[in-house]
Formats: structure tokens, sequence, C-alpha cells
């Protein structure tokens, strides 16, 4: 079946599976990686900003670059065995790449607990799925919290891994899975990363350039199939895209902002400091629970736009090569 056939595969089992507990995730392994490395790049290197910089570079090469070669072997090695194996490790890390129920499950823990646990419950189940500090949120900051974290991991758990599958089939995903695991877990402006962490930040920055733009689109054009605001999110899209320190995590928030009438961002808290970020869209009415199932139909309608857009132009790709 081919390359087309393990990335239809592998995402229409994240749709049915999402990450099943049994089993192992190569970004559990990654994050495991990165923390051992860490230890050992700042017991190598000298504790300064110039020694946690050439530490950090190394590790943002290592692991990108080792999760390519590794991976790019088994699969070759499988495929030498039997075409059919080949095809089914292809299709599992294809599959593992993805994390479109996962968020749309995540996210949906924190409307029940809004609309039937207690506050505590909900500011616990945002917490698994956001950077920020969640105990003083109040419900309104909850439901921002999961809509804007829903509409941002579009673009790197969706469309950032069906773009590189696409290219490189499931090796270079997962090596880009490895730089987004890399700057969630040390891509921080804080005391103990703001050297260390930036190199994996810098190289997230620029893996996501293409994928985020273009996740922006592909959520646009869901808005108007699913009933939403396809002119307000293209309007706040080309206002706000850009009201975020991160020159990619504005742009589908804005789209998600102006597709749902409302205002996402401004300040937030982080490891107890206070962050003054600008907000993004336009605070037409108050944000609601109800938003964050909003927010998961037009993930799950751009997910699906983001598959066929990327399997017809591998496809066309392939048919004039």
């Amino acid at each position: 079946m081919g390359l087309l056939g393990a990335i239809a595969c592998g995402f229409f089992l994240d749709l049915l599976l999402g990450d099943p507990a049994w089993l192992p995730h190569p970004v559990v392994l990654m994050g495991k990686i990165i923390v051992g490395l860490e230890g050992v790049f700042r017991r190598v290197f000298p504790a300064t900003p110039r020694g946690a910089l050439l530490g950090g570079m190394l590790l943002a090469g290592l692991l990108p670059l080792g999760t390519l070669v590794i991976t790019l072997g088994i699969c070759l090695g499988a495929a030498y065995l039997h075409p059919a194996l080949g095809f089914a490790v292809q299709t599992l890390w294809c599959w593992q790449a993805l994390a479109v129920k996962g968020l749309a499950q995540e996210s949906r823990r924190v409307y029940t607990a809004l609309t039937t646990d207690s506050l505590s419950a909900a500011r616990k189940a945002v917490s698994r799925i956001v950077g920020r500090d969640t105990q003083a949120l109040t419900p309104e900051g909850v439901t921002r919290a999961a809509v804007e974290t829903v509409a941002e991991n579009f673009a790197d758990g969706v469309v950032a891994p069906l773009f590189y599958m696409t290219i490189g089939g499931a090796p270079l995903a997962l090596a880009y899975k490895a730089i987004n695991t890399m700057d969630s877990m040390i891509g921080y402006k804080n005391e103990r990363y703001l050297y260390f962490g930036r190199p994996a930040a810098k190289l997230d920055d620029g893996a996501n350039y293409l994928p985020a733009r273009l996740a922006a689109l592909l959520w646009i054009a869901a808005a108007s199939l699913v009933g939403q605001d396809a002119k307000g999110a293209f309007r706040i899209w080309r206002r706000d895209r850009y009201n975020h320190p991160s020159p990619n995590s504005a742009q589908t928030e804005s789209a998600c902002a102006g597709a749902l009438g409302v205002q996402l961002a401004g300040p937030a808290w982080y490891f107890g400091t206070l962050y003054e970020k600008p907000t993004i869209g336009d605070n037409n009415r108050p944000i609601e629970a109800a938003d964050i199932l909003r927010a998961n139909r037009a993930l799950y309608t751009a997910s699906i736009l983001a598959l066929a857009l990327c399997l017809g132009l591998r496809a066309l790709v392939v048919a004039l090569w």
C-alpha cells in the first residue's frame, strides 16, 4: 500500500484509538533521553551562559538527527524483511506521531469537569494539557486555556506531523516530534533554560513555521464547514496572528478566536511568574465551556482536511515524478 496507505491508516488508528496506555510511545522515550542528556551536558560543559548554550545546541542536534537515523534504519530493515512488516512499522509510527483523539479527549475531560464536577477538578484536568499555572484559574480561565491548547496543538500535534510524514514518512515525522518534545520540556525563558533551551526553542520555531500557517488556513476552512464564523476567523488571523512571543503559536489561536467570536490569550502565570501576553481576538461574548466542544468540532474537521490535502499532494508528486 506504500506510504500513502501508512499515513491514512495511521491517521484513522489515531482517530479510533488515540494513545493507548498499554502501547509504549516514542515520545516517552524521547523525554527520558532529553532528561538524561541534559544531565550529561550540564556536567560536561561549564555552568556559564556559553556552556549552557553549547550543551543545548548539542542536544538540539543529536536528538532529532539520532531519531531520524534510527527510525529510518528500522523502517528500511523491516521493509527488507517483508513489505508488510515495513508497512506495519510505518503505520504504527505515523499513528503515534499524531494526537487528534488524545487532544480532543483531554480537552473534553476539562469540559466535563467544568460542567459536572468542581472547579478544582477542572483545574486539575486542564493542568494535564497546558504549561501555565492552573491553581488559581477561574472557570473562564480554565476554558480559555483548554480552547487555546486545542487550537495551538492542532498545528504541532496534527498538521506538522502530517506535513513531515508526507515528505519523509514516519522517520521524519518522529524527528519532528523529537524537536517538539524538546521545546515542550526545555524551551522556556526561565532561569534554568534561558540558554540551554534556546536552541531547541529556535529549532521548533523553524520546524513549525510552515505547518503553523497551513494549520491556520485549514482551521479557517473548517470553521466554514462546522457553522462557525470563517470570515471572522480570517480577519482575526490576519490581525492577531503575531500576538504571541512565539512566531507560530498565535497562528491557529487567532483563527480559532475569530471563528468562535471570543478573546483568547492575555496575561498568564508560568512557574509563579506573571507574563503579560497580548490578547487574541475580540471580546464579543464571554467564553463558555461549550466553546471547548466547538473547538473540538473544528479540530476534527480541520484534521480530516489536513489529511486529504497531504495525501493529495503526495499522490500528485508521486504521479508527476
